[in-house]
């Protein structure tokens, strides 16, 4: 999974963990029988790993539960960068994507800390009582019936790619 363009790889940890650390929403992408899909998810990187919830039921449950190869995509555009010849206009931007498989958590202490920590992302300081396994392992959703499905994506590769030029409209 090497960049091409390696002009534009980004190895900088730090503006790695920033970008996964900052961001709201990525895009989880698989094979649905040789068909692509990809879905926008709310996610958290909590101890070196991607984690996403949702029902316990639905297209994305299903497709996972066959532990397809995933590649997760997160990506912050700042802006276009003008320039006089048109060929050369650009746009400034960090993208990450982490390359490994998705797995539902069944430990629901692991899934509880998951959850903790989109809480604390999400919405810091709304909740002053911690979620806990027995949470996650009662709770069940009025919409389907399900426990909260909880999925953790290890990185098996990171790439990164940025424009770091700054955006110009003039």
């Amino acid at each position: 999974m090497k960049i091409k363009y390696t002009k534009r790889e980004c190895t900088d940890k730090a503006k790695i963990t920033a970008l996964l650390t900052e961001e709201r929403v990525g895009i989880i992408g698989f094979s649905d029988k040789g068909m692509p899909y990809a879905v926008p998810v709310n996610y958290v990187w909590h101890d070196g790993a991607v984690y996403f919830h949702g029902m316990g039921s639905g297209r994305k449950v299903e497709l996972l539960s066959h532990a397809p190869p995933v590649c997760f995509t997160v990506f912050r555009e700042n802006g276009t960068v003008a320039d006089p010849v048109p060929c050369h206009a650009d746009t400034s931007y960090l993208s990450v994507m982490i390359f490994g498989k998705a797995e539902r958590l069944t430990d629901h202490s692991l899934a509880a800390g998951a959850l903790q920590a989109f809480l604390e992302k999400f919405l810091p300081e709304y909740y002053t009582e911690k979620i806990n396994g027995t949470l996650t392992e009662k709770y069940r959703s009025s919409l389907d019936g399900n426990a909260v499905a909880v999925y953790r994506i290890i990185a098996e590769e990171i790439t990164a790619k940025e424009n770091a030029a700054e955006p110009k409209t003039t």
